[in-house]
């Protein structure tokens, strides 16, 4: 026979677990009453809940960061869920800034240490729950961390290192790379393969192949340095802030040079 489950058990359950009121009065039901039991039989449920909404899409949530004062070192994580109410839910934004302070105090590594309550509260809150990038840099000598998330929604955020220049370029540079996207620092950290991947495509496009033979390679390499390197070489992109210059001129000017960045969008 059934244990007798009282309104009080249930509501004590509830508050410990999150869970539905039907879900708990049959978890105490299964577990004849007993709640430590039933608090394991919620989980379990969760986590199978949580495992068949793995390959929902997280395009809301949010990127934040922290800096030091004096700029020598700076996190940012960024965490995924499925709709802006929960991104803007008291729950998931607690949840959010103990990833950030996690990854501040620890490193990178020491988010895994969230996941059964990151499982646990994608049980809670119906979603998935993911957390999408973490990244912590430590300035060197000469160097400083700058940070940029974009309001109003800050899905998109950057983390830059930067040697030389003053935090107004940093933070500007943070800017520059969360509008630009750019995939590397300078033309030499572009992997050859990429590059010929490129060369090749542009090579085979209708507008070179309608040039004369002699001139394919001269208009290819010109599409290269335009198109490719243009687009996802950050020294190389003209600068948000005035599309006269390129952002290596603007470093060259300030005395700078970008040491690494990350840039966290849930946007995709």
């Amino acid at each position: 026979m059934a244990a007798e489950i009282s309104a009080q058990l249930v509501r004590e359950l509830r508050e410990r677990t999150g869970a539905g009121m039907m879900d708990c009065k049959r978890a105490l039901q299964d577990a004849n009453g007993d709640m430590e039991a039933a608090v394991v039989l919620l989980r379990e449920k969760g986590m199978a809940q949580a495992a068949k909404r793995a390959d929902r899409a997280t395009t809301e949530g949010l990127v934040g960061y922290r800096l030091a004062d004096d700029g020598s070192r700076g996190t940012m994580v960024a965490v995924g869920c499925e709709t802006e109410p929960v991104a803007k839910s008291d729950e998931f934004q607690a949840f959010g800034k103990k990833v950030l302070e996690l990854v501040e105090a620890e490193g990178i590594e020491a988010a895994s240490q969230l996941e059964d309550e990151r499982v646990e509260l994608s049980a809670k809150l119906g979603e998935n729950i993911v957390v999408a990038g973490a990244a912590r840099f430590e300035a060197v000598e000469g160097g400083r961390i700058a940070a940029y998330a974009h309001p109003p929604a800050n899905k998109l955020g950057v983390l830059v290192h930067v040697r030389g220049g003053d935090d107004d370029l940093g933070r500007k540079l943070a800017m520059h790379i969360a509008a630009s996207s750019p995939q590397w620092i300078g033309r030499e950290d572009v992997p050859e393969d990429a590059i010929a991947a490129e060369r090749e495509i542009f090579a085979n496009t209708d507008e070179v192949q309608a040039k004369p033979e002699q001139a394919r390679e001269k208009i290819v390499e010109g599409m290269l340095n335009k198109r490719f390197f243009g687009a996802n070489v950050l020294a190389e992109q003209e600068w948000i802030h005035d599309g006269s210059l390129k952002v290596e001129k603007v470093l060259a000017d300030a005395g700078a040079e970008v040491l690494e960045f990350e840039r966290f969008s849930l946007a995709g």
